[in-house]
């Protein structure tokens, strides 16, 4: 299943994680070094909704920021 709010349409987006080894200039190092780099994910913080749409109950993922900005009306 996929990991997008069916709201905003927010996504998972790549990035990179960066190894240094050393001790900063500004500490009184000869200054950091890269010694590696990971691929990495940053995933939404989906949730699981009941909403209540075209006046049936169906379940959606939306990310919290949507509900907490009160896009989503909620089914009881």
């Amino acid at each position: 299943m996929s990991k997008i709010c069916k709201i905003c349409g927010k996504r998972p987006a790549a990035g990179r994680t960066i190894k240094r080894r050393g001790l900063a200039k500004r500490k009184g190092g000869v200054g950091q070094r890269i010694t590696g780099k990971s691929k990495r994910r940053f995933l939404p913080n989906l949730k699981y909704v009941r909403v209540e749409k075209d006046g049936k109950k169906t379940r959606i993922r939306v990310c919290t920021k949507c509900l907490k900005a009160g896009k989503v009306k909620k089914a009881i």
